[in-house]
């Protein structure tokens, strides 16, 4: 049976959830709250059998038991940042200067109060063990199941990863692939830069949590709210962040919390999440 909870009335934009927080309407003072343990994680990477790679690097904050991430460009997160959020309160951080820091502290948060599991809405995904390439590919799979669409659909994806490029075309869908970064597609595509002038042309979005970080995902939330798109989010960063806007613009969420699946070749687990047309959210299958 499909796990379902009533979803948070009130939580319309990302600042109303961090206004919540402050207020300790969604759990314990953050104020009391106290990050232990900070630090980053950076990985180059390039399949066997690719043409081109990419490199990541996520910072991350340990709340208790509790990870939060959130991912930035490389070499942008100044060394001070870990310094700055160690022995912190929660609080105080999510008024830190750095977006980065502000989204994993909510991040980390969340997380400690509402994990990922059933109770919460959440449905575990398995990914077996396997190759870079094979984990890759798998997880595209998990996030792209997640979209509702007839084939020759149009997908804007925002954050290119060429696996989930790979899976949708697999489907029969068509995309529009932006990123900050620009560049092209491991097919030779360019990659766009303005993901919201886009948007008009597609009719769905896919879409990195990344863009919590780098100011982007509001407008593209307004974007899928006001027009009736689906919007689903793959989510290192803000997997606890993510699920609380299902309904809000949000339609589903691929929610994967550190250790991240490409650290290592063994099995892992990935969180999916979807919102019911009743206004409830429950575990995708």
């Amino acid at each position: 049976m499909t796990a379902t909870v009533p979803l948070s009335t009130g939580v319309m934009t990302y600042d109303d959830l961090v206004g919540q927080v402050l207020a300790g309407a969604l759990g314990p003072d953050p104020a009391a709250q106290r990050v232990t343990v900070a630090f980053t994680t950076r990985q180059a990477v390039r399949h066997t059998g690719r043409g081109t790679g990419y490199r990541n690097e996520v910072l991350s904050l340990r709340l208790d038991a509790a990870v939060g991430s959130c991912a930035v460009e490389p070499g942008d997160l100044p060394d001070h940042a870990l310094d700055d959020c160690v022995g912190a309160d929660v609080a105080r951080l999510l008024d830190h200067p750095l977006p980065a820091v502000r989204v994993a502290a909510l991040d980390a948060y969340l997380m400690h109060v509402t994990p990922h599991t059933p109770e919460h809405g959440a449905c575990p995904h398995p990914l077996s063990a396997g190759s870079s390439l094979e984990k890759s590919r798998a997880r595209a799979a998990a996030v792209t199941d997640l979209l509702d669409l007839p084939e020759d659909a149009v997908v804007l994806v925002v954050g290119v990863v060429n696996s989930l490029l790979e899976a949708l075309r697999s489907r029969g869908l068509r995309y529009v692939p932006c990123d900050l970064k620009g560049g092209t597609t491991e097919w030779g595509e360019p990659v766009r830069t303005d993901a919201l002038a886009a948007a008009d042309h597609c009719d769905a979005l896919l879409v990195s949590g990344m863009t919590l970080g780098n100011g982007t995902f509001e407008p593209l939330r307004r974007h899928a709210l006001r027009h009736g798109k689906q919007l689903v989010a793959f989510a290192q960063t803000g997997s606890a962040v993510l699920p609380r806007l299902l309904g809000h613009g949000v339609s589903a969420v691929c929610a994967e919390p550190y250790p991240f699946f490409w650290l290592d070749g063994g099995p892992g687990t990935l969180h999916r999440y979807r919102h019911r047309a009743n206004g409830r959210i429950g575990g995708a299958r």
